[in-house]
C-alpha cells in the first residue's frame, strides 16, 4: 500500500482488522520487512501497520525540499498517523525507529497510547555503536563517494562486517541485501539517505536532548535504569 504525504510517497504494510493498532518503525538502511516476523504473530488479534520510512532502503524518493532530518521524519510519522486516522496506537521502534518514537513523543502525540522501544538509540548512544559511527562518517563524503562506498555492500562478506549489518546477516542476509538495493541503484535514494545521515551527524546531542524533554514529563526517564544482577 502507499500514501502521499507532504514529503513524498510512503509505502506501508497494513494488516487491517478491528483489533488494537500497532505501528512499527524500522531503522536506518532498513524497510518495513524488518517486522514481518512479529507482524505474522501480532496480526492474529491486532491491526499492524509498518511504514517504509525514507531511511535509505525506501524505493520511492522524497521531494527535493523534504525535511529528512530525524525530527523531520518523526513529524512525517505523525502525519502518517493523522492521514490514516489511527487512534490509541501502540508505537514501537527498533534502531533509528526507536529514536523517531522518542522524538515524536517529545512533540506530543495525541494518537499514541503506548510506546515500545526495542534496542534503539537513546541518551548518549547516538550515533549508535560502530555501524552508527561508520554511517556518520560516510555523511562527510561527496554524493559520488558515498555511492561508491555503498556499492561495496553488494558483497555478503562486507555486509557481515561489524561496521555494517554484522550478525543480522546470519539469519537474514537476503533481507539485508534487499535493503541495500535502493541506495545502490537509485541516485535519488542515495540523495535522501545522505541528507538524513548528514543531519543526524550534525546534531549528535539530539537524543540526549530528547531524553531531557521526556524526563520533564516522567523523572524516571531521566537516566537509564541501573543494571540488576542475579
Amino acid at each position: 500500500m502507499k500514501i502521499e504525504l507532504s514529503a513524498g510517497t510512503i509505502e506501508y504494510k497494513d494488516t487491517g482488522g478491528d483489533g488494537p493498532v500497532i505501528v512499527l518503525l524500522h531503522g536506518l538502511m532498513m524497510d518495513a520487512s524488518l517486522w514481518d516476523g512479529p507482524i505474522a504473530d501480532l496480526s492474529v488479534d491486532h491491526r499492524c501497520v509498518a511504514p517504509t520510512l525514507p531511511l535509505g532502503a525506501h524505493r520511492r524518493a522524497m521531494h527535493a525540499h523534504a525535511d529528512l532530518s530525524l525530527p523531520g521524519i518523526a513529524r512525517l510519522v505523525a502525519e502518517f498517523l493523522d492521514r490514516l486516522d489511527l487512534r490509541d496506537v501502540t508505537l514501537g521502534g527498533n534502531d533509528t525507529g526507536g529514536a523517531l518514537v522518542q522524538l515524536l513523543i517529545c512533540d506530543g502525540a495525541a494518537r499514541v497510547g503506548r510506546v515500545v522501544l526495542a534496542s534503539c538509540e537513546a541518551f548518549d548512544n547516538f550515533p549508535p555503536g560502530l555501524p552508527g559511527r561508520t554511517l556518520a562518517l560516510t555523511g562527510k563524503l561527496s554524493p559520488r563517494m558515498f555511492g561508491l562506498f555503498m556499492q561495496q555492500m553488494r558483497l555478503r562478506t562486507l555486509r557481515r562486517l561489524p561496521i555494517a549489518f554484522g550478525w543480522l546477516t546470519m539469519r537474514g542476509d537476503a533481507a539485508t541485501a534487499r535493503w541495500m538495493t535502493p541506495v545502490m541503484k537509485q541516485p535519488e535514494i542515495r540523495r535522501d539517505a545522505l541528507r538524513t545521515i548528514r543531519a543526524a551527524g550534525a546534531d549528535t546531542h539530539l537524543m540526549r536532548a530528547a531524553a531531557e524533554r521526556l524526563a520533564c514529563a516522567d523523572p524516571a526517564l531521566a537516566e537509564p535504569p541501573a543494571p540488576t544482577w542475579p
